[in-house]
């Protein structure tokens, strides 16, 4: 209930909180050993206790990304909820812009995700391609385009 109530405060004083935070569009991606599973549109069931063993995983398994498609957004406010589903180490997000646009375009990025939580990444996207990954996990870079 007290948790309640400061919401309430935060936002009576200052209300262009409230509209930033519900105007942003919710992405749900979840992380198990090596991968994002809705990135790969399947839950592949990779077992690994170290971020060496995704590593090699990821080396050996790298056919699997023939064919992904990248995820598909318009420019606008998006907060990337990041599970950690199963994964016994602490996980990570990185959302940047791919090659030299890493410079110009917004990206954000952290850590503290360990197993069974989730944390959420504010961004604004504007139009461009980005690459998402965890380097904790370590998970390849996937693609978004922004229209």
């Amino acid at each position: 209930m007290q948790y309640a109530k400061l919401i309430f405060l935060l936002l009576s004083l200052f209300p262009w909180l409230a509209g930033s935070a519900l105007a942003a569009e919710l992405i749900r991606l979840t992380q198990t050993s090596c991968q994002f599973v809705e990135a790969e549109g399947v839950d592949h069931h990779f077992v690994a206790h170290s971020p060496e063993e995704c590593r090699s995983l990821n080396r050996t398994t790298a056919a699997r990304l023939t064919g992904v498609m990248p995820l598909r957004l318009k420019s606008g406010d998006y907060v990337f909820r990041i599970y950690n589903r199963d994964v016994p180490y602490e996980l990570g997000f990185w959302l940047r812009g791919a090659g030299l646009k890493r410079l110009t375009l917004p990206s954000v990025s952290g850590g503290g995700i360990v197993t069974g939580t989730f944390r959420d990444y504010a961004i604004r996207l504007d139009a461009g391609e980005y690459l998402y990954s965890c380097p904790l996990n370590p998970t390849p870079d996937y693609r978004l385009v922004v229209e």
